[in-house]
């Protein structure tokens, strides 16, 4: 663990309403689950705002010294058009329309899903498991399920029993707060009631008609998982009948998650997960954003502004400042103007990124230390981890990370001079700024095709090295010049070096 992480990292569990202490069963080791994208359609902005937020929460436990086992499944079978359990299979529904393989269309958009992921410099998880290749367990976990009267077959398909679970001392809905005689109030006029005991009673197992592309054969007969079991049995699977943090958008509390508790609990006897974590929902101008309503876009359209709704394109790093300046938790809302703020505020914590690699401590004797910026300098770290310990708290922390740009602009600009922090605080002004912004926020620089050849003839000709002044800005001008490259700004400022 970092010296810095004295103070306990707290998590909103959504099972018990509270921010909770995080003890892992088995520290220093976490397993944690998170959902991933049901792949019949390009990923969207809400998926990526799911799996930017526990992308940090992965970087942060790793960043103290957890080490972390992040599952996190592709849904390729069994998630059925408008969530519910009658309905067409939702990557089958788009095979039909394109004429194409269900698995064409499950490679096609999980290819566009890492592509993106990559794009918003999200860390790959350590497993990545499909439903469809763990039919063999989600079929074994169905038969446990029958044989423990959990669950009882009907025509061919085979549904959890809510009441056995309730009889048992258990309570569906705790997780979302949901009461048990509302939801059968809500789901009594449903059609595809008939079969079951209960109308709360939930799929694990369908029958599939003989349209249904996606089917297998199974001790009941052909059919298909219910979605919410993949994740029970692929979570068990590579994480044990318990572990520790389990994800998902706030949208999934139910009845995913709350079915995976249940299924969990009934197969093992034990609650499933320690901490469940959700995010929050995406607006667009204080809407809520829907296809339906016109106000959704792609991060394909933010990256090329080719949308009404755009005033310009947006970078994939300038995006991920954004969503990460509103804690996982607030609902986050995109407007223009909150994009190109955002966008300014990311270039300045770039450019202090570059101006922090290249400083050195340079001792000067009769230098007075400035005990106030020292201390400033160490509050601001700690504010960092304060802020993050406290439900990644990334707001906050984005504040603490611009102090302490201020005080590496004051370094560069010369209005500071490394002397008058002492090298233990210089070191940890630089060092943590760069963590902070790569490993722990994983913001990366990005270069503009100009600014890209700059780069790169900087690197390829040292003549060039340590510029900090205007001295040669006429001769870096005269040789670009050259080489059919001309700098239009007569002001330019070489602030930057590489070394060979």
């Amino acid at each position: 663990m970092t010296a810095q992480t004295f103070q306990p990292l707290k998590i909103f569990n959504t099972l018990t309403r509270k921010k909770d202490v995080f003890v892992p069963i088995a520290a220093p080791y976490v397993g944690m689950y998170v959902c991933g994208p049901t792949v019949y359609n390009n990923v969207h902005l809400g998926n990526i705002r799911t799996f930017l937020s526990f992308d940090i929460l992965y970087r942060y436990l790793t960043h103290i010294g957890y080490k972390v086992r992040y599952v996190r499944n592709i849904t390729d079978v069994g998630h059925l058009v408008g969530d519910g359990e009658v309905g067409e299979d939702k990557i089958g529904k788009m095979a039909k329309l394109q004429k194409l393989e269900p698995m064409e269309i499950v490679q096609r958009y999980t290819n566009d899903f890492h592509d993106v992921s990559a794009i918003f410099n999200l860390v790959p998880p350590s497993i990545e498991p499909t439903a469809t290749g763990h039919l063999i367990e989600q079929i074994e976990a169905v038969q446990k399920l029958v044989e423990k009267g959990a669950a009882y077959e009907s025509n061919g398909s085979v549904y959890f029993d809510i009441n056995k679970y309730q009889a048992g001392g258990n309570e569906y809905g705790k997780l979302s707060g949901r009461v048990i005689e509302d939801l059968l109030n809500e789901t009594r006029d449903l059609d595809g009631q008939a079969e079951k005991r209960n109308p709360l009673d939930f799929a694990l197992w369908k029958k599939a008609s003989p349209e249904h592309i996606m089917q297998w054969d199974s001790p009941w007969g052909m059919g298909f998982p219910g979605w919410h079991l993949e994740c029970t049995c692929m979570s068990a699977k590579y994480l044990g009948k318990q572990f520790d943090i389990h994800g998902g958008g706030m949208d999934l509390k139910f009845p995913h998650h709350e079915c995976e508790i249940a299924q969990g609990k009934s197969l093992t006897g034990e609650e499933p997960v320690r901490y469940w974590m959700h995010t929050n929902m995406l607006t667009v101008n204080g809407q809520k954003m829907s296809k339906s309503l016109g106000n959704s876009f792609l991060p394909s359209e933010l990256f090329s502004g080719n949308h009404d709704l755009l005033d310009q394109a947006y970078s994939p790093m300038s995006v991920r400042f954004f969503m990460l300046q509103s804690q996982y938790r607030s609902t986050l809302d995109f407007s223009n103007e909150a994009l190109k703020a955002a966008n300014k505020g990311y270039k300045k914590l770039a450019n202090g990124l570059r101006n922090a690699k290249l400083m050195t401590y340079v001792h000067e004797d009769g230098v007075a230390a400035d005990e106030a910026k020292k201390a400033d300098i160490e509050k601001s770290v700690d504010g960092f981890y304060g802020a993050m310990n406290d439900d990644l708290n990334t707001a906050v922390a984005f504040a603490n990370l611009f102090n302490l740009l201020k005080y590496i602009n004051m370094i560069n600009m010369g209005q500071l001079k490394t002397a008058q922090l002492g090298e233990a605080v210089f070191t940890s002004l630089k060092e943590n700024f760069v963590i902070f912004f790569e490993d722990v926020l994983g913001l990366k620089e990005e270069l503009t095709e100009g600014y890209g050849i700059l780069d790169g003839m900087l690197k390829l000709y040292s003549e060039f090295k340590l510029l900090r002044n205007y001295e040669k800005v006429d001769e870096i001008r005269s040789y670009f010049k050259n080489q059919g490259l001309v700098i239009r700004d007569t002001k330019v400022r070489i602030d930057w070096a590489y070394e060979e």
